[in-house]
């Protein structure tokens, strides 16, 4: 028997970022920042809607010129210090009241705007084919971590220097915030984006850059323009 999904994905994009101004809507090799996320999720078949939550008029109407639906989000979760838990929630809710049940959300960060073509979808596959109850993209790590205590003593995470390893033995996983997937009844249940068991979607290397001051404007513009 086939499971018949609604799926939604929603871009949180609000306006008081302080490191770098209005940032969603900032143009990256000219065109805006955000519009990336929305065609990429407007192209991914599976995708049934495309929301963007923000509390900007501004960032509002240039996600609509690019194929996005727009949900204002209200001031009280829009602060420094509110979490994309917060806007998510508040955006499923909205769709509710309106009679769309969505039964699963795949959550896109804007300041990540490098994706394949199918990164989307794979992600998404994860969880919607019954593999993982959540799923996240990441980037491979290959590199030697420490940890300091409080006294600033360093002892090995990942690795024992007695034994040290060639680097392409190490393989673990970071987090690059490009794409999470969420069964919506357990982000409601729990706030939380990610539950149960999780499932990873490897990504490019360069993947692993996300947009948080002008530097990285200049980063990604480099890496894009390959």
């Amino acid at each position: 028997m086939t499971i018949s999904n609604n799926v939604v994905a929603i871009i949180p994009a609000r306006g008081g970022s302080k490191g770098v101004p209005k940032k969603n809507i900032k143009p990256l090799l000219e065109k805006p920042l955000i519009a990336y996320s929305i065609e990429q999720a407007v192209a991914t078949k599976s995708i049934d809607r495309v929301i963007v939550s923000t509390d900007c008029d501004e960032i509002g109407a240039v996600s609509v010129q690019y194929g996005a639906e727009v949900i204002k989000r209200p001031d009280d979760i829009s602060g420094d210090f509110a979490s994309s838990e917060d806007a998510l929630i508040h955006a499923i809710n909205e769709l509710t009241a309106t009679g769309y049940q969505a039964s699963h959300l795949v959550f896109l960060q804007c300041t990540s705007p490098i994706r394949d073509l199918n990164d989307i979808e794979d992600c998404l596959g994860l969880v919607t084919n019954g593999q993982f109850d959540s799923a996240l993209s990441v980037v491979e790590n290959h590199k030697f971590l420490w940890r300091t205590d409080d006294a600033g003593v360093a002892t090995p995470v990942n690795y024992d220097p007695n034994n040290r390893k060639m680097r392409q033995e190490i393989k673990e996983y970071q987090e690059n915030g490009s794409i999470y997937v969420m069964k919506t009844e357990d982000l409601l249940a729990s706030k939380c984006r990610l539950n149960g068991s999780v499932g990873v979607h490897v990504m490019r290397e360069e993947t692993g850059f996300e947009i948080d001051t002008f530097v990285d404007f200049d980063i990604i513009e480099q890496l894009m323009s390959k």
